[in-house]
């Protein structure tokens, strides 16, 4: 399983805001070019948001599925990719401090990604979750209006390892 962790510097409920609106989906995901909401209220159980995929010339569109809804909390979703099968998304939002940590964890069901799932696939997941909640907090933390966007500073080598130490 491809489980991966953020702390976005911004409350919980901003995270949610914008996890529960299925048209801002093409924001943050990965590899998606535009989103919109075709069953249901999303994020509730059994809502789905269709969304667009660019290959070059190609665009492939697919559904994703609201298998499991927490309000504020959790988040799962079925994210169906045709011929490649289908993998579980499923986010988790935590209090940290003033903060939120938010935790995604993917895995394939069903198709080809489950048949090829493999060690070099998790690497290729791991990759896509960075970039995308690279871009989840970049988006929560730019529409908070109280959100610091300063990032704690790393200690300098010699502090960290005593001046003069080889």
């Amino acid at each position: 399983m491809a489980v991966r962790h953020r702390l976005i510097r911004v409350t919980p409920s901003v995270v949610w805001a914008v996890l529960a609106d299925g048209s801002r989906y093409a924001e943050w995901v990965v590899g998606t070019s535009r989103s919109e909401p075709v069953r249901g209220q999303w994020p509730h159980l059994d809502a789905a948001i269709r969304y667009e995929v660019r290959l070059g010339p190609a665009r492939l569109t697919n559904e994703t599925v609201v298998r499991h809804c927490e309000e504020g909390v959790r988040l799962e979703l079925e994210a169906q990719a045709g011929p490649l099968g289908s993998a579980r998304v499923a986010f988790e939002l935590r209090p940290w401090g003033e903060h939120c940590l938010v935790i995604v964890d993917e895995h394939p069901l069903r198709g080809a990604g489950g048949r090829l799932h493999n060690v070099g696939f998790e690497a290729l997941i791991q990759l896509r979750h960075r970039a995308m909640l690279a871009r989840l907090a970049r988006l929560c933390e730019n529409e908070a209006p109280d959100a610091r966007r300063i990032e704690p500073e790393e200690p300098a080598v010699s502090e960290a390892f005593g001046a003069g130490h080889a």
